[in-house]
């Protein structure tokens, strides 16, 4: 049963002067290429394939907002460390992500990390930028069925050190559940549900 019902595809936005008013309650996914994000926004609120995913990396290429519930919205930001988009494309997300961080609705970001990858340059870029924006972020290390669990124990322990302090941290997988219920705590805390 999906936890948002009516969750569907607000707009797609190439500039910020797109974005919907800001009004109500949002909180954004971000995280590098290939990272998980579509697939941990259609698994929170429950909608097979709300945020299209591929296998191939880089494919969100605009700020894609989604409206769960009146004035409740989600925003799915293009993925970093990955070339394919054109060198404008890329340069045209800073000033997009600078104007999101500006908002008045958006109450938290959720941050997803490779639990094989780890904390790398993009997401700490990510992480100074949230700070600055006084912004709360919970990392989902994601993908965490891929490992054995000494080695999930010893990717959150790397992870923690790594953020320290700086954002909540929990494991997290799509495939096999692990994490969800408390992602999608997290996710309604944020969006006053």
């Amino acid at each position: 049963m999906s936890t948002y019902p009516r969750a569907a595809l607000l707009l797609s936005a190439a500039h910020a002067r797109q974005f919907p008013v800001d009004l109500g309650a949002e909180v954004a996914f971000a995280g590098r290429s290939n990272a998980g994000k579509s697939t941990a926004i259609n698994v929170l609120v429950g909608r097979r394939g709300l945020a299209r995913t591929a296998k191939l990396p880089g494919r969100t290429r605009l700020l894609n907002f989604f409206e769960l519930a009146p004035l409740r919205r989600i925003v799915d930001l293009p993925g970093y460390g990955y070339a394919a988009a054109g060198e404008a494309e890329r340069a045209s997300w800073g000033p997009m992500i600078e104007a999101l961080a500006t908002r008045e609705s958006l109450h938290g970001l959720f941050l997803l990390v490779d639990s094989r990858r780890g904390l790398l340059d993009g997401d700490q870029e990510l992480l100074a930028w949230a700070a600055a924006a006084q912004m709360p972020v919970h990392v989902l290390l994601s993908k965490s069925d891929k490992l054995k669990r000494a080695e999930l124990r010893q990717a959150l322990t790397e992870a923690a050190r790594a953020l320290a302090g700086r954002a909540t941290l929990q494991p997290f997988s799509a495939m096999d559940g692990t994490g969800v219920v408390e992602a999608q705590r997290q996710l309604g805390s944020w969006l006053g549900k």
